[in-house]
């Protein structure tokens, strides 16, 4: 019996590889037919290998030379000279089968071309190292369509038959891509071990080994976690080849110190700065410009002899990087970050990272960190609220203390706001230049957090924020009850990007850092090419700066920027603590975004020394940010004509009361007066708005004292149905925000004024 069983496996077996075979050769067939014909269609003979390497030119908008990309400037290696353990050690992670086959790993090739068959566009690697030297010496350029696996191993398998094992190796080993500007093993052996390839010992080798498949994303220096992992990984498969004892690759996975900092780098003949190497790491990780993959990119950028013409202003630089310097130098190392855009093309004019870029001393470019914004962010919420159908003069709660309810988790303890500038209940624009926190957490609730959460992606879309990224690579923006007080982390970029887009009537234009990229021969790669996207209605923008026009005038950054020669809109921003300042803001020409704050930490800039003496005992958005950002703002435009935004729309409505179902109750007058409205001298039942309330010098509220009367009559008032908040799901812009009229009388769930009954149904 068992031996029958073992038969009709068999044949089982048997069957269904036929019919595998069967259906892979049907579906297959037209494309391995156009495969086996490639051979028509290139060179009987290989072309000779291109030089090693032509360096790029980096241009400003002037034409001038601000970088140059290039390969690591020392001596090509021999073979002989690597130690024949890191040899192995290589072998091992790229292709442990080199010396055995013939160019194509035969199993590993037909996986990839049986799954590139599936698709367009193939994304299936297992190349050997053979096919890795003929991709970069002779297929750049071409698209990656499904021919381009079988052109691959056509060209791997002609190498083959003129060049020796050796050499092959030897190319490869000269010109493979190790991050960091590291080009080739020499390079890579100095930038992260600061050795000769001579010196290097098998575990090193491995290491670099396992940087090929993605240089950045397994950086050491920028991302450790990863660079770990992914060591791990290579420890196991020293293990698996005998290379290393199976019990030593946990230890090793675990406790090999990786590199932490880069000991040498390429030599370029400029200085290195902000821009530069932001726009270097754009090429190589945060776009397709030069090619899908990392490797094709990196061998463009270092060896191709681009000419990229950016849009990086010189003057507008210096200019930024004077401006930064009007903040003290203190001990603590407080720092200031700014980025200015182009407000109708997204342009990135000028970058600062913080007070200069040193090789491995100062790299960290904070105009690209993001941190927690203050109240800065709140301008997002105030455009989603206008596109949903608020108006500046639609009245809410701004009264402090308040306390909101938590959306996701209606069990969980509630947000309490108890700090910042007291509150009242008014106008839509007095409370935006006031920065009244209440009022605002309870508007992004009332426009729904998740639809908040939308807007602010779609306004600042860029190569560094967009919905869908993966969470390794960026902290999603969560919809957070304490969104408006800047729970969430933005950067410099982020800001400015989404500002641009009110500043450009709500039409986005994401940042960008290249016009034109020229190839070695003249002709052209790409030109930058943009219609954008109109995220907010013309009109609403134009409402939404508007109002934030008045936070320079009357507002929180009044202070600093009253007499800002240029009509110009903005929002300031302090995060709690005062460990996070901010200004964003922008004319028809310029947006700009400025922070300031620690660069290693979260650290309250509350009597700093330096800036006591400066006048400055609380740093806030409206001090050095607000004037950081009026000191680079008036000369960078001074050569340029006054421009302001065409007046907003009318409004086309009569003022209401916007609440918050669930947290605010409604109720009609049946009998007595309404009460008055918290902080308002006076009470209305008018459609018009409140007056606003008096405030001290520094901003604060005068709350209003009772007047001593006779104990009033009670007030009777009939609840009335305040329907639901707007559901997590609403994302359409236009889904209309919850409303009522100035005549019913709003008032907190949980607290009934005194001397008023509320008659339920």
């Amino acid at each position: 019996m068992r031996r029958l069983a073992w038969l009709f496996r068999f044949v089982s077996v048997v069957l269904a590889g036929a019919l595998l075979i069967t259906a892979v050769v049907v579906a297959a067939g037209p494309r391995l037919w156009g495969v086996v014909n490639a051979h028509e269609e290139v060179p009987v003979v290989l072309p000779a290998f291109q030089p090693l390497s032509q360096r790029t030119l980096v241009y400003d908008v002037y034409g001038n030379v601000i970088a140059v990309f290039e390969r690591e400037k020392t001596e090509p290696i021999k073979l002989t000279q690597v130690p024949e353990d890191v040899i192995a050690a290589i072998l091992a992670v790229e292709d442990h089968e080199f010396f055995v086959h013939n160019g194509v790993n035969v199993r590993s090739f037909a996986r990839a071309l049986l799954s590139n068959f599936s698709s367009d566009s193939p994304r299936q690697g297992a190349s050997t190292i053979t096919q890795q030297v003929a991709k970069n010496e002779f297929l750049a350029g071409l698209p990656r369509d499904g021919r381009y696996k079988g052109l691959q191993a056509h060209y791997a398998l002609m190498l083959e038959k003129q060049m020796t094992k050796q050499e092959i190796l030897e190319r490869y080993l000269n010109t493979v891509f190790f991050g960091n500007n590291a080009y080739g093993l020499q390079a890579a052996a100095e930038v992260y071990f600061g050795k000769n390839v001579e010196d290097l010992v098998m575990v090193e080798g491995a290491f670099l080994a396992g940087l090929v498949r993605s240089p950045s994303g397994y950086n050491p220096i920028t991302n450790p976690e990863p660079s770990r992992a992914r060591f791990r990984q290579i420890a196991r498969r020293l293990a698996d080849v005998g290379l290393i004892e199976v019990d030593a690759a946990q230890t090793l996975g675990d406790e090999y110190v990786l590199p932490e900092r880069v000991r040498t780098t390429a030599t370029l003949d400029t200085t290195p700065t902000y821009f530069t190497e932001a726009i270097r790491e754009y090429l190589l990780a945060r776009s397709n410009l030069l090619g899908d993959t990392e490797q094709e990119r990196a061998n463009l950028l270092f060896r191709g002899g681009l000419r990229i013409h950016t849009t990086f202003d010189p003057f507008l630089q210096a200019t930024a990087e004077a401006a930064r310097n009007t903040l003290p130098e203190t001990v603590q190392g407080f720092d200031a970050a700014m980025v200015t855009l182009d407000t109708a093309t997204g342009a990135i004019r000028a970058m600062v990272g913080g007070r200069g870029f040193r090789r491995g001393e100062s790299e960290i470019n904070m105009a690209l960190v993001p941190r927690q914004t203050g109240s800065s962010i709140k301008f997002f919420i105030l455009a989603a609220a206008l596109q949903a159908g608020a108006q500046p003069t639609d009245i809410l709660d701004g009264a402090r203390p308040c306390t909101l309810p938590i959306p996701d988790d209606p069990n969980a303890l509630p947000f309490e706001i108890n700090e910042g500038a007291a509150g009242f209940v008014g106008p839509l624009n007095q409370l935006t230049w006031l920065s009244i926190n209440c009022a605002y957490s309870r508007l992004a609730q009332i426009v729904g957090l998740n639809r908040v959460v939308d807007t602010t992606y779609r306004m600042a879309r860029s190569a560094y924020l967009y919905q869908g990224q993966l969470a390794t690579e960026r902290t999603p923006v969560q919809p957070f009850a304490s969104y408006a007080t800047g729970a969430n982390e933005m950067s410099p970029l982020d800001m400015a990007s989404g500002m641009q887009t009110l500043a450009n009537q709500g039409l986005h234009q994401e940042p960008y850092y290249v016009e034109r990229i020229e190839r070695a021969d003249g002709t052209v790669l790409h030109i930058h090419q943009s219609v954008g996207v109109q995220v907010l209605d013309p009109g609403v923008a134009l409402t939404a700066i508007d109002v934030l026009k008045g936070v320079l005038t009357r507002g929180t950054a009044r202070r600093a920027l009253a007499s800002f020669p240029r009509p110009a809109a903005g929002k300031t921003g302090t995060q709690e603590d005062n460990t996070n300042s901010w200004f964003v803001g922008g004319t028809p020409q310029l947006t700009t975004a400025v922070w300031v704050g620690d660069p290693t930490g979260y650290t309250p800039m509350v009597d700093v020394p330096e800036f006591v003496a400066d006048g400055v005992r609380k740093v806030q958005g409206g001090t050095y940010p607000a004037e950081i950002w009026g000191a680079f703002m008036e000369p960078a435009l001074a050569s340029q004509p006054i421009a302001d935004w065409p007046a907003p729309p009318p409004s086309g409505r009569r003022a209401v009361r916007l609440y918050l179902p669930g947290n605010e109750c409604l109720a009609a007058l049946v009998s007595g007066t309404l009460p008055p409205l918290p902080g308002v001298a006076t009470t209305t039942t008018s459609t018009t708005a409140p007056p606003p309330p008096s405030t001290d010098a520094t901003g604060a509220i005068i709350p209003v004292e009772p007047t001593a009367t006779t104990e009033a009559p009670k007030t009777v008032l009939r609840g009335v149905p305040s329907g639901t908040t707007i559901a997590p799901d609403v994302l359409d812009p236009r889904a209309p925000l919850p409303s009522t009229e100035l005549t019913t009388f709003v008032y907190n769930c949980d607290r009934v004024p005194p001397n008023v009954v509320i008659q339920q149904k």
